[in-house]
C-alpha cells in the first residue's frame, strides 16, 4: 500500500457532516470531480463509522487523470486518535484527531494541493498530515506553495525550510 495521507482537526468543534459538506465545496472549487455514493459503514451496534468519497481530477499540467479516495471518519474509530505532536512539532496540548483519510496519494500530488488548498480555506485551525512525513502543512504553508510555480515535489519538502 501506498503513502497515506489525513485531515487534523481539533476534535471538540468535528462534525463528519462539515468534513462532508466542506470537502464537496473543497472539490468545487478546486474544479475536481466529486463522486458520493452515500454508502455509510456502521458498527454491529449501529454507530455510523466512516463514509467513503472519490475525487477526481485532471491534470493541470497535462490530461492525465487523477484520483484519490476519501474516508470520513467517525471519532468512535480508534484510529482517528492523535498521538504525533510533539513529532511533528505541534502544540501538545491541541486535542486533534484524523478524520479525512486520503488512501494512497502517490501520482496525486497535484489534485491533492488543489483540493486541500480549497479545504483549508474553509478551516484555517485544520492541518493536512502526509503519514511519511515529520511535519504537517497548515493553511499558511499550503497558502505559500499555491503562491508559487507548481513543484511536483511539494510534498516531499518540509514547508517550514
Amino acid at each position: 500500500m501506498g503513502t497515506s495521507a489525513v485531515i487534523l482537526t481539533q476534535k471538540d468543534k468535528y462534525s463528519p457532516e462539515q468534513l462532508l459538506a466542506d470537502t464537496i465545496v473543497a472539490a468545487f472549487h478546486s474544479d475536481a470531480a466529486l463522486y458520493f455514493y452515500n454508502n455509510k459503514t456502521y458498527t454491529n451496534q449501529g454507530s455510523f463509522l466512516y463514509t467513503t468519497l472519490n475525487i477526481n481530477g485532471k491534470s493541470y499540467i497535462g490530461d492525465n487523470e487523477s484520483s484519490l479516495i476519501l474516508h470520513i471518519h467517525s471519532l468512535s474509530i480508534p484510529s482517528t486518535e492523535f498521538y504525533y505532536h510533539d513529532d511533528l512539532g505541534l502544540d501538545p496540548n491541541l486535542s486533534l484527531c484524523q478524520v479525512g483519510h486520503i488512501e494512497d496519494i502517490y501520482g496525486n500530488q497535484e489534485l491533492i494541493l488543489h483540493l486541500i488548498y480549497e479545504y483549508l480555506k474553509l478551516n484555517l485551525d485544520d492541518y493536512f498530515w502526509i503519514a511519511d512525513n515529520d511535519w504537517v502543512y497548515s493553511w499558511e504553508d499550503i497558502q505559500r506553495l499555491k503562491s508559487l510555480p507548481y513543484d511536483p515535489d511539494w510534498r516531499y519538502k518540509n514547508p517550514k525550510d
